[in-house]
């Protein structure tokens, strides 16, 4: 790896993990830029799962309403990991530019860390992410009407407030709702390549991050340069809502507006086109 090269660190998802980036990661060393993904807190290899997933068929009383296993974690448990991590390679790798990406439910993630340690962030890359205002939460714009026709919501199968999780069944028989959740994440990923990725996601994501109201200052996390990613044919996070977000961070920081690149592409533009999305990201 060139000791010029950047340090991009990947921040995955809800219900992902670090294996996500699997693709992407290859295409930026080598271009001789370092590559760190991990598993946040409760997901990935840290996945504790509701015991009535393992079920089949799901049992209808319990997967609704048993309480996530996760449902204690907190948008602190996350940023904490991230702000170590990047921590350690500013003092390990001084001199190397890190670049923070966070992918959709990371982007609350993106906006703590650069919020703690701004000196150490060269840039922050929102991937179709929640780069959602000072002062709000994610709960908070759900029912937006730029999130009208977003397809989550028609995914869930508990009440958030009783499960303490955001709850998905990935695994699902059931045809048609397994063609919605296609639908929502990942109409343009290969169908095989989809059934794989299906085995690695997990079904809670805990709403206790996405309940917490963030905060961003014009002079911390507003002093970084920022990119957001949009990808036009999301499904999940609707365009309107992405613009919705980086509008609002440019009238909350106006001398520091958002660099906005676009890839036609799904929710998951890291399993569907990982070279344009590398070619977006090299170009930076």
């Amino acid at each position: 790896m060139g000791r010029d090269g950047k340090v991009f660190v990947l921040v995955h998802g809800g219900g992902h993990g670090a294996w996500a980036f699997e693709r992407l990661t290859p295409l930026l060393v080598e271009q001789g830029h370092s590559v760190v993904a991990r598993d946040l807190p409760g997901h990935g290899l840290q996945a504790r799962l509701p015991r009535s997933y393992s079920t089949r068929p799901l049992d209808p009383q319990a997967f609704p309403t048993e309480p996530s296993p996760i449902a204690h974690l907190t948008l602190r448990d996350y940023s904490d990991q991230v702000v170590a991590t990047v921590s350690r390679l500013a003092e390990r790798m001084p001199g190397r530019e890190i670049v923070l990406l966070g992918h959709s439910m990371a982007g609350l993630v993106l906006n703590q860390v650069g919020e703690a340690v701004p000196a150490l962030i060269a840039r922050l890359v929102y991937l179709s992410a929640w780069m959602i205002a000072d002062g709000t939460s994610f709960s908070d714009y759900m029912t937006a009407p730029e999130f009208r026709t977003g397809l989550i919501p028609s995914a869930l199968l508990a009440d958030p407030a009783v499960a303490g999780a955001l709850r998905m069944d990935f695994r699902s028989d059931d045809p048609d709702y397994r063609a919605r959740i296609k639908a929502a994440f990942a109409a343009d990923v290969d169908d095989d390549e989809w059934n794989a990725i299906t085995n690695l996601l997990t079904p809670d994501t805990p709403i206790g991050p996405l309940a917490e109201r963030v905060t961003i200052t014009p002079d911390r996390w507003g002093r970084i340069a920022r990119t957001y990613i949009s990808c036009t044919d999301d499904r999940a996070v609707p365009l309107a809502a992405q613009q919705r977000f980086i509008d609002e961070a440019d009238k909350h920081t106006p001398g520091n507006s958002t660099d906005v690149r676009e890839l036609a592409t799904s929710h998951s533009p890291f399993a569907s086109q990982p070279e344009k999305l590398a070619d977006t990201l090299l170009e930076l």
